[in-house]
């Protein structure tokens, strides 16, 4: 099912140069027919004290790529999207290397969205897995 009519992935990372994403090195990478996918470097920038990714960071990460998600789906109908809710499990620890989080939708209804955000590092072992509802809203 194709709900995404944008796909300009130079767009969509210029658009977070400025902001808390581009602080942690988030970068959007992939953007298919259902799904956007993002990416996160793991280094000392996202560590907790331990060494290991943050959980902060992850939720940072999976907020972004699930609102972005939302606002693709209805960006053609001048609508916008706001983060509701979010919650994350963290399953695995990881000090080095990239993570990706891959956004895929559960309902999206009228007024509100529901994402699953997968985050996986590059052996595609799962590290932490998401969900995030956001509000459908006017930009006008």
């Amino acid at each position: 099912m194709k709900i995404f009519q944008q796909n300009d992935l130079n767009t969509l990372n210029q658009m977070h140069e400025e902001n808390l994403p581009s602080f942690l090195g988030i970068e959007f990478v992939e953007i298919g027919d259902d799904f956007v996918t993002a990416r996160m470097p793991v280094n000392a920038r996202v560590h907790q004290p331990m060494g290991q990714l943050h959980g902060g960071a992850s939720v940072v990460l999976a907020e972004t790529v699930g609102s972005v998600a939302s606002f693709l789906a209805v960006a053609e109908n001048g609508e916008g999207a706001v983060g509701l809710e979010v919650n994350a499990n963290h399953l695995r620890p990881i000090s080095s290397g990239f993570v990706y989080a891959t956004a895929r939708p559960l309902h999206l209804g009228r007024r509100t969205h529901v994402w699953e955000i997968r985050i996986v590092d590059e052996a595609d072992q799962l590290i932490c897995i998401s969900r995030l509802t956001t509000m459908i809203i006017s930009r006008s």
